[in-house]
């Protein structure tokens, strides 16, 4: 069994990988086993109970409309965005519901999606569904876990592996057994994934689909800075700045080069980033489409550093662009596998720590740095957000959550960079660093794990 770095890398809708994108699949599934076993058209009536951190912070991360958008047979990759909020609007209006798109049956939201802030013993983000026929007997129920990044597992399976019976020729589980691929090969981390890619789909069609995700990438920036709307959505009406950024960035640069015919501000490049992190996670924040990277509370990591590559480095092409995202997804599966990538499991170290280590090892590999390089960069973009609490603020994805990722999309260059200076000999290893992430998960207080029960999200007054 192993992951992919399409895995990793998933288009999907926002607010939340685990809390949206996740319980939308999980509900799609099945409702799938219910048409594969001939049980659909018998169905009379569903019934869907979200447990832990899902009902703790379900309702700011839209995880009672994912799941109720997932009953119709929804694909996070697939849907159509703009009108999902109606479609939803629409069932709770006429508490009716086109179960797998097709069979209708009566469902009121507010009745059949239940919350119970107990977590169930495995995962804080449990599931559980049940169809049951005219006569209340039922047909068929299943218990789900969203783990992080969009995985979904069932009750009985390993939630430290991928879903995908597929024998790579490089395999690796740690940073060790990675670099010990490079250098029995003599290639590239980028390089060892390549092939790896190549037991899931032909090399060209790895490509196209990596490229794929970087046009999603930026079309999300593009969507988040022209947005019209002047708040997010939710209570807090946190005010969107990418848009009103943009524009001063461009005043302010055009300006400068015609003075002086170039920008005289060594951090410039500095600026942009901010906005192409606050940008992403803006359009997440609004249940944009975004790509989960790993997760969506941390996306906008990968596609600030990506774009202040092939912006601000000479001769940044799509090769670039290929070898960033195959060495970042990598890394990606060693916190995957090594530990979690889920905020309720481990706090926001999973999600913004495990995108800023990914996205430092990425850049440094598409500078030319070596594996042991690359190495370096993940576990400094790692170290450096150890402890990380997941605290959202109302239980929605924007404070801290959309500033996190501007501050750690700048941290991950700064990683890459410092790594590039030096031989790649260092004293902490990114393994041991993921296993102190771990670690220090398992001792995080559940308060402080997307909860909003504790941290920020008791300390700041929602108006």
């Amino acid at each position: 069994m192993a992951l992919s770095v399409l895995d990793l890398f998933s288009i999907g809708i926002g607010p939340s990988s685990s809390h949206t994108v996740g319980p939308m699949r999980a509900a799609a599934a099945f409702v799938g086993r219910l048409r594969a076993g001939s049980s659909l058209p018998r169905v009379h009536r569903v019934s869907v109970q979200l447990f832990g951190s899902l009902a703790a912070t379900g309702v700011g991360h839209g995880t009672d409309r994912a799941v109720v958008l997932g009953l119709t047979g929804a694909d996070p990759e697939t849907i159509d965005v703009a009108a999902a909020f109606a479609q939803y609007d629409d069932i709770c209006d006429t508490r009716r519901l086109r179960l797998g798109g097709d069979h209708v049956i009566g469902f009121d939201p507010d009745v059949d999606v239940e919350f119970h802030r107990k977590p169930l013993p495995r995962h804080p983000n449990g599931m559980r569904f049940a169809a049951y026929d005219a006569a209340g007997v039922i047909l068929s129920e299943a218990e789900s876990y969203s783990v992080g990044g969009g995985f979904v597992v069932g009750k009985d399976d390993d939630d430290r592996l991928g879903t995908n019976e597929v024998t790579v020729p490089h395999p690796f589980a740690t940073a060790q057994e990675l670099l010990a691929q490079c250098a029995r090969t003599g290639g590239s981390i980028a390089e060892v994934m390549l092939a790896n890619e190549a037991a899931f789909r032909p090399e060209p069609e790895t490509r196209a689909q990596l490229l794929r995700i970087w046009d999603v990438m930026q079309e999300c920036v593009e969507n988040g800075c022209t947005r019209e709307e002047k708040f997010l959505p939710g209570r807090l009406q946190v005010r969107r700045r990418a848009p009103d950024l943009r524009r001063k960035l461009r005043e302010h640069e055009a300006a400068e080069r015609a003075r002086t015919g170039t920008m005289s501000d060594p951090l410039w490049a500095m600026e942009w980033v901010n906005l192409y992190a606050l940008a992403v996670n803006e359009e997440n924040a609004s249940g944009g489409r975004v790509v989960t990277a790993p997760t969506n509370g941390a996306a906008g990591i990968v596609p600030a550093v990506l774009h202040y590559l092939t912006r601000f480095v000479d001769g940044a092409d799509d090769d670039a662009v290929v070898t960033f995202l195959l060495t970042a997804a990598a890394i990606g599966i060693l916190f995957k596998e090594g530990a979690s990538i889920s905020g309720a499991e481990v706090g926001c170290q999973g999600e913004v720590g495990s995108a800023c280590s990914m996205a430092a090892g990425g850049l440094c590999a598409a500078l030319g740095g070596t594996p042991v390089q690359v190495e370096n960069a993940a576990e400094i973009g790692i170290e450096h957000n150890l402890g990380l609490t997941c605290d959202p603020v109302g239980g929605l994805v924007q404070v801290p959550c959309i500033e996190r990722n501007a501050i750690a999309s700048v941290k991950a260059i700064n990683a890459a960079r410092l790594a590039l200076q030096g031989d790649g000999d260092h004293r902490v290893g990114l393994d041991a660093a993921i296993r102190t992430m771990r670690q220090t998960g398992r001792d995080m207080k559940s308060k402080y794990k997307e909860t909003s029960r504790g941290g920020l999200a008791v300390n700041v007054v929602e108006c």
